[in-house]
C-alpha cells in the first residue's frame, strides 16, 4: 500500500470511527464473514503474504484470507504483491526475472501458490487477487492454476479477484461466479461489468459504494465485498448495509469484536 493510499485510508477511518453506528442484529453478525487482506502482519514482525500470516489469521477463526499471485521467471506463481522486492526485502530484484529455484533461496519466506493452496485450502477461504502484469505463456499459466486448484471446489473454497477483470476471460476452468471485479473509483463501471460478465458480485472500498448500489447486487444474489475496515462504527455500518464480506489489515481484531458481541 502506498504512502498516499495510507494517509487515504488514515482518514476515512478516522472519520468513521468515532460516529456511533446502530449495533449490527445477530444474524448479521453471524452471516459476517471476515477476510485478512494479506494476512495477519504488521511487515515488521510479521511480513505480509506469509505462511506465518495466514496462520494467525487461521488461529482467530478468521473466515478468509486474501492474497496476491506473482510469476517468477520460470513461470511458478508465488504469493507476492509488489512487481519487485523492494519494499519487503530493500532489494530492485523483480519476481518476473528470478527463477523460483533461486528466489526460494535468497527469499524463503515468499511462498509458492502451490504451497499456500495446499495448506490452507479447505480450511480457510482463499481470495486469490491476480495482478496485472506480462504473462509469456498466458494458456500454460492458466493450465498451471487450474491444476494447483482442482482437488477443491470454486465459489465455496476460493474466488478469483481482481482491478483488471480483463485478466479473467483466460479463466476459461473456472465458472463465472467464482470471478470478483475489484472497483477503485469506478464502481458503476465494474457494477454493470459484474452483471454484463454474470461475475459473483463486486468489492471494493466501502467510502465509494453506495446503499443503491449494494441493494442491487444482493438483489441478484450477488456477493459484495468491502475494504478495508478498522473500526467496530465501520463494521457496523456496512454489516448494517448488508454487505457480509469485510476485507481488512485489521481482521483478527474484527474477529475479536463479533465473538465478543455474539458472547452479549
Amino acid at each position: 500500500m502506498s504512502f498516499h493510499e495510507k494517509i487515504f485510508h488514515y482518514i476515512v477511518d478516522s472519520l468513521h470511527k468515532f460516529k456511533p453506528q446502530p449495533k449490527a442484529a445477530r444474524e448479521k453478525l453471524l452471516n459476517c464473514k471476515i477476510i485478512s487482506h494479506r494476512g495477519e502482519h504488521d511487515n515488521k514482525t510479521v511480513l505480509e503474504n506469509t505462511v506465518e500470516s495466514f496462520e494467525k489469521a487461521l488461529a482467530a477463526n478468521v473466515w478468509g484470507i486474501e492474497f496476491d499471485i506473482r510469476w517468477t521467471k520460470d513461470l511458478i506463481p508465488v504469493v507476492f504483491h509488489d512487481v519487485h522486492l523492494g519494499r519487503l526485502f530493500r532489494n530492485k530484484t523483480k519476481i518476473a526475472e528470478i527463477k523460483f529455484s533461486e528466489l526460494r533461496t535468497r527469499f524463503p519466506l515468499i511462498p509458492s501458490l502451490a504451497e499456500i493452496v495446499e495448506k490452507f485450502g479447505g480450511r480457510t477461504h482463499l481470495m486469490v487477487e491476480l495482478k496485472k502484469e506480462i504473462y509469456p505463456q498466458p494458456k500454460q499459466q492458466m493450465q498451471t492454476l487450474e491444476t494447483i486448484f482442482s482437488h477443491l471446489s470454486p465459489i465455496k473454497d476460493f474466488h478469483f479477484i481482481s482491478i483488471h477483470p480483463e485478466i479473467f476471460d483466460d479463466l476459461a476452468f473456472l465458472p463465472t461466479q467464482a470471478l470478483l471485479p475489484i472497483a477503485t473509483l469506478g464502481y458503476k463501471r465494474k457494477s454493470r461489468l459484474s452483471f454484463k460478465k454474470d461475475y459473483g458480485g463486486v468489492l471494493g472500498h466501502y467510502q465509494f459504494l453506495s446503499g443503491y448500489r449494494i441493494n442491487r447486487h444482493l438483489l441478484h444474489s450477488h456477493k459484495v465485498g468491502v475494504g478495508f475496515i478498522a473500526s467496530k462504527n465501520s463494521l457496523y455500518r456496512e454489516l448494517n448495509r448488508g454487505v457480509e464480506w469485510i476485507f481488512s489489515n485489521n481482521a483478527v481484531y474484527l474477529q475479536q469484536i463479533i465473538k465478543q458481541e455474539l458472547a452479549r
